[in-house]
């Protein structure tokens, strides 16, 4: 019998929803693929977690994988694509060892911090603009920075995870390359690729499971690395390996091929934004208009991919997170950082995860407001 999308969870986990901020949920349809297709790859004999990178099934993955990011992202054909390891955290310092080392940093949030830092320590870093001391609720408006004369790049996190702050809009600073960190944001609506030298982003929120991070750059942008530089940094490196330097994470090479797959069946990028934006405004109407919930972001500036929210009596959200635990609504506590709550709705989510949540939160409020 064909497996179907309903059968792709136990059913006593059928109308759990997962809003963790990653590793995210998966589309039932693609754990009912992976299920159904791990004993044996492609007639290959082997399972998928078994199948040398070198074999000629893993190869025609790896084309068909890149084919299809070009596809959906619109990637100019003089771009590179590269899957390495390391998550987003390594791209923090392989930008600006590969891009010249003298950056400019938009901090929106504790992952543009992080990134900011990390050139630091590598290269030369400066924070153009710093929203920490306002709690990092809003992204700047262009006349609020300026890339200062010298800088090689300008780095941007798109979509803060934990701040749920969001940039909808690329920042526009001229002749400087522009770099972005996409990974919690990527395949969530159309962007211009060509606008950037370099983009990165980790595979755990809407292109699979950690282990893989994708890298599209402009190899025109690249400088060479100093002197030092592990070679695994280097991304000319990666680039001459054809993103086989060293024995690759074949596993979630291939979750993320089928998430490809999935995104482009479900209309592609165009179609997955109108999902999102619909998904966004549900779960926003609750928290505006309501003053038993407190959400801090701007609205010019709100993720729609991540949702932080608290509760005005702090001594009710134990019991929140309880009881939305008991309807089937988990992983719905803040990062550990902030605390409260945050739902983390990625493409996957289905508009029904979100309007269940934003009728529970309705209902928690007749019980407890």
């Amino acid at each position: 019998m064909a497996m179907t999308a309903e059968s792709a969870r136990p059913a006593a986990a059928a109308r759990t929803y997962h809003f963790g901020a990653g590793p995210a949920m998966l589309p039932p349809e693609v754990i009912a693929e992976i299920r159904a297709e791990l004993p044996q790859f492609r007639g290959s004999g082997v399972s998928i977690l078994e199948l040398g990178h070198r074999s000629p099934e893993f190869r025609a993955l790896m084309r068909e994988t890149e084919s299809d990011l070009r596809e959906l992202m619109t990637i100019p054909s003089d771009y590179a694509v590269l899957f390495l390891q390391g998550g987003a955290t390594l791209q923090f310092a392989m930008a600006p060892l590969n891009l010249g080392g003298r950056g400019a940093y938009l901090v929106t949030g504790q992952w543009s911090a992080k990134a900011w830092h990390e050139a630091e320590r590598v290269a030369e870093g400066q924070a153009v603009w710093n929203g920490s001391a306002d709690g990092y609720t809003r992204v700047p408006t262009q006349h609020e920075w300026q890339v200062p004369g010298g800088a090689r790049y300008l780095h941007y996190t798109v979509n803060e995870t934990i701040a749920g702050v969001e940039f909808h809009s690329a920042p526009a600073c001229g002749a400087v390359p522009l770099v972005a960190d996409m990974t919690s944001m990527i395949l969530s609506r159309p962007v211009t690729v060509s606008g950037h030298a370099l983009v990165y982003a980790s595979a755990q929120k809407n292109l699979g499971i950690a282990g893989i991070t994708v890298v599209i750059l402009n190899p025109a942008a690249l400088h060479t690395p100093p002197r030092g530089t592990p070679a695994l940094l280097d991304y000319r490196v990666s680039l001459e390996a054809e993103s086989l330097p060293h024995t690759p994470p074949v596993f979630a090479w291939y979750v993320l091929g089928r998430m490809l797959k999935w995104t482009r069946a479900q209309g592609g990028v165009a179609a997955m934004a109108a999902h999102n934006q619909r998904k966004a405004e549900l779960l926003y109407a609750v928290l505006d208009a309501s003053d038993f919930y407190i959400n801090r972001v701007d609205k010019a500036s709100r993720s729609w991919m991540n949702v932080p929210f608290r509760l005005r009596d702090p001594q009710l959200e134990a019991a929140f997170l309880q009881d939305a635990a008991a309807a089937g609504l988990k992983n719905l506590a803040g990062h550990r950082s902030s605390g409260g709550m945050r739902a983390s709705i990625y493409n996957a989510m289905p508009e029904s995860g979100v309007a269940t949540l934003a009728e529970f939160m309705r209902d928690f409020e007749r019980r407890h407001g």
